[in-house]
Parts: C-alpha cells; structure tokens; sequence
C-alpha cells in the first residue's frame, strides 16, 4: 500500500479527541485527576535527560515521556519531570512518585522479576564501555589498570567484575554514588578510566574540561544494554500504553510519517481504515481499554516525531553526541528497531 492510499485511513483517528475514562486503568484515572504525568529521569545525561539554563528539559527519554502525555492527556507538556540518581530510581517507581521511570535503565531479568516491575519495550540498544584519556586511546579494555569508576546502583558493577574475572584479572574499582561525579573523578584523574553505557560517556565526555577530545571511548563493548521505560507490574493496561505509545513512534518512521505530517498522513491505526469491520472494533476496543484519546497516535508523532526524528534531533548528527544509529536503526536497515503490528 503506498502513502497516498494510507491518508484517507487517518482522517478518522482525528475524529473524537477524547479517552474512554471509563474504562481507563487506575494509573491514567491519576494522571487524568492530577493533569499531568510524572516521569522519572535523570539529573542530566545529555541526549537522554537533561535541563537547559531556563529549565527547559530535552532528550530521548524526555520525549518519550511527553509522547505519552500528549497520547493520554492531549497535550505533551503536561509533565512533570522528577530527577533521580540511578541509586534512587526504583525506590521512587515503587514508591509511587512517579508514574513512569525514563531513565537509561537497562532491561534485565532479575530486576523485573525481584523488583516486580515491567519494561513495556526498548528505546535505545547500547553497551558497556569504556572512556579513558586520550593517551591510553590504544589501550586494550582488559588492560586496564585500576582504579575504574563505575555508578552505584547500576548494572555496571557486575559487569565489570564478571568482564575482568572471565579473563582470570582483577582491577581495583571506585563506585561513585552518580553518573557526574564519576565522570568528575575521571577528568580530575582519581581513576584511570569510567565504565559506563557509551552513550551515557560519549554525553559526559561533554563536560571534560579542555574539551571533549581529551578523552575517547574505547571500541570495545562488555555488555548488552537494552534500555527503555520502566513502570510497575500492578497495571497491565498501563504497561500497555506506553509500549504501544513506543512502538507507534517506530512505526511511524518506517511508514515514512514525521511530526509534520502526522495531522494528514498517520496511517497507523490501519484497522481504523480497513473494510474488515472485526478489526475496526477490535482497534476501537483496543483504544477503550487503555484509556487512550481516538486521536492519540496523531498527539504523540506530532509532539515528538517519529523515534528516527526524536534519535538524530537527541543523539544523531543533529546533536551535540553525533553517534552513529547503529543497533538502533530500523530492522529494514539492519538495525534491531522493529515495532510489532498495531492492528
């Protein structure tokens, strides 16, 4: 089907701007009651989290969130955004201070499981790295001499040890309770390298001083880094949306739509537009149950654009980062961004 077939299909979704309260989990009935969305992010990992001079926040993790907010509350700068360390992340999920955790957390087993909580879908593929000064730039990773920084309450930490002990080597490590202060320890040179996902050292790599280029990411990469949001597991519904909110920003890339021509060209509620009426109904129930407004996939590509805009505007060559997309480009590009059907 090509694009021009597809416009007639989403001259419905702006038909019908309001939610099905109703039937809404208790999360949204929340966010409805208070008007706004509370998002967990970080203290400032540019292009992820971070706040400007006028407090303005941008990155990938904050549009997602206003993404949601524009999908739930019709207006995407209904947020609030609540800085956290990684140390405190989980404890302000669980405790209920915020209603969704975007904070380059990494997916894992044990965390979902022992922490009862839900990654709804990855936003970003990454891995572990590691940054040194620019004189060890030739400096194989399992050479490294001691000590490392490394985030508390991170992933980070059982990587490195297990990334060492497989080589039959230790290495002295210095854990430091935030991101900034182990990058600081690094350029003031109280260890002799910082391990971290690579974006997050190619942003903090920004604050070194006399400049960025004092300090390189060695190539190679200790781990797999699914990161992406996080909220509990008590809300399936709630779960739910913000996947779907996720993936419809997938998805609009590979159909070519962008936040320009999300009012006109949405073709992603293709059951809405299909002559199969089983699948209208079960796209109509689908957007009842969750609580979501009729229009919500045009309020979420038009807040942010599609996951390619939001990567090159936060991370790609529109940024101050310029990383490669790498993993995290769409499947049909040899990457691993794929979204599952939404009809």
């Amino acid at each position: 089907m090509t694009r021009n077939h597809l416009l007639p299909i989403l001259l419905c979704l702006s038909i019908g701007a309001g939610s099905s309260l109703a039937f809404a989990s208790e999360t949204v009935k929340s966010i409805h009651t208070r008007g706004q969305l509370r998002c967990g992010v970080s203290e400032g990992i540019p292009g992820f989290s971070a706040r400007d001079a006028a407090g303005r926040w941008s990155g990938l993790d904050v549009d997602l969130c206003h993404a949601v907010a524009a999908a739930v509350l019709g207006d995407p700068a209904k947020v609030k955004f609540v800085p956290l360390k990684a140390s405190a992340r989980f404890p302000a999920l669980k405790a209920g201070q915020v209603d969704l955790l975007a904070r380059n957390t990494t997916w894992t087993m044990s965390r979902e499981v022992l922490l009862a909580v839900e990654f709804p879908a990855v936003l970003y593929y990454d891995g572990q790295a590691f940054m040194v000064p620019a004189e060890l730039s030739n400096t194989p990773a399992v050479s490294l001499q001691g000590p490392i920084c490394v985030e508390k309450g991170t992933t980070h930490e059982r990587n490195l040890a297990r990334f060492f002990a497989g080589r039959g080597t230790q290495v002295e490590t210095l854990v430091i309770d935030s991101a900034h202060h182990a990058a600081d320890a690094l350029f003031a040179g109280k260890c002799r390298a910082y391990t971290s996902d690579a974006s997050q050292l190619a942003a903090l790599r920004l604050r070194a001083p006399g400049g960025a280029e004092k300090y390189v990411i060695l190539p190679e990469r200790i781990s797999k880094e699914p990161l992406g949001p996080v909220v509990q597991n008590d809300d399936p519904h709630w779960t739910s949306l913000v996947r779907w909110v996720l993936y419809t920003l997938v998805e609009a890339e590979e159909r070519g739509i962008t936040r320009a021509t999300a009012d006109k060209a949405v073709p992603l509620a293709i059951a809405r537009g299909s002559t199969d009426a089983r699948a209208r109904a079960d796209w109509d129930y689908s957007v009842r149950e969750l609580g979501l407004r009729q229009d919500w996939a045009v309020q979420a590509i038009r807040a942010v654009g599609n996951y390619g805009e939001m990567f090159e505007r936060n991370l790609g060559t529109g940024s101050p980062l310029r990383l490669e997309r790498g993993l995290n480009r769409l499947w049909t590009q040899g990457g691993l961004m794929y979204a599952p059907p939404l009809n």
